[in-house]
């Protein structure tokens, strides 16, 4: 079978191979899935370059999480073959991945393979991090990198949970498809004073939550607009630096700044949290009400050209690998 696989850590592009490799046999409750598609997301790019909470074991496999069909099961597994399935797990970008059953989302006919795929690290991430926030209707939520596929699902399900949202972009060609989504105000980062703009939209108030994906200087700024008792979940690093923390601000407004990780919080929430964000995300796909746009897709043998379409500015959906 055909795999990807790297040996060394580095810019994706440079060290990512397709190899050959012996089709893997499934163990006690273990599952053979015939991958059909997988996302490209930051956690991916990320991890390949050594960046990542989960340090790779070199040689090792690329992608997080797909969706396929059980092509082969072992002991103690009641799934049947042929069975459609969200999975996760490292390798799956490949044309067959192994993984336990526990771990498997089965997939209604209703969501699209193309959507199945996606059905895990953002969908998850959104819901849990949307709950974490604390944000009630006709409160404010502000989430840096708007215009991303994460953005964009953030947008979507604070609209239909009646959430005012503030988003940051870089550019203003994705405003008019933001605001349809949902979203209620735009800041331009590079045109706009962020803390200044968003006093003027919560007339003074600031917003409660941040949820923040790039760090850096849009960070440090996103922090000034923080009302009294706000708090910043910082989930992603994608300016690849950190923010400079204002202690005056988190001392006299009562701030509150922390990470969120979903391998942790799925490690932390209790069965029952885990099984209601599962029937939530997969009700809102199987309806439609939350949208999860691809813009392409690429086989193994172009999996450069698919990582650095992944990692290029101006995207408006995911992209997929399909083995």
């Amino acid at each position: 079978m055909k795999t990807i696989q790297f040996d060394r850590t580095g810019k994706p592009a440079d060290i990512l191979a397709v190899v050959e490799k012996d089709l893997p046999q499934p163990g006690p409750g273990e599952v053979r899935i015939k991958v059909i598609a997988s996302p490209i997301n930051p956690s991916d790019i990320m991890f390949v370059q050594n960046l990542y909470g989960i340090r790779p074991q070199l040689p090792s496999g690329a992608g997080f999480e797909g969706m396929g069909v059980i092509d082969a099961v072992g002991d103690g597994v009641t799934l049947p073959v042929g069975q459609r399935v969200s999975f996760t797990g490292v390798g799956t970008w490949s044309e067959y991945a192994i993984a336990h059953h526990k771990g498997l989302i089965p997939v209604p006919d209703a969501i699209p393979d193309e959507v199945a795929a996606q059905l895990f690290v953002n969908p998850f991430t959104a819901f849990a991090m949307v709950e974490a926030s604390g944000v009630q209707a006709d409160g404010w939520l502000m989430l840096t990198a708007a215009g991303s596929a994460f953005g964009k699902m953030v947008i979507q399900l604070c609209q239909q949970r009646g959430i005012k949202t503030i988003g940051t972009v870089r550019r203003d060609d994705l405003n008019d498809e933001l605001k349809k989504l949902g979203l209620t105000e735009v800041i331009n980062t590079e045109t706009d004073d962020m803390a200044t703009r968003v006093k003027q939209i919560t007339d003074g108030q600031g917003v409660l939550c941040v949820l923040d994906a790039v760090g850096g200087h849009t960070a440090t700024e996103a922090m000034k607009c923080l009302g009294r008792g706000g708090t910043m979940l910082i989930y992603g690093l994608l300016s690849r630096q950190d923010p400079m923390l204002n202690a005056g601000l988190m001392i006299f407004r009562e701030l509150t700044i922390k990470g969120f990780w979903l391998t942790d919080w799925m490690r932390r929430a209790t069965p029952e949290a885990r099984q209601r964000v599962s029937r939530e995300v997969i009700e809102a796909l199987s309806s439609g009400k939350i949208q999860l746009p691809v813009e392409a897709s690429y086989g193994l043998d172009d999996i450069k050209k698919a990582v650095g379409h992944a990692d290029a500015p101006g995207r408006w959906g995911k992209i997929l690998v399909k083995p």
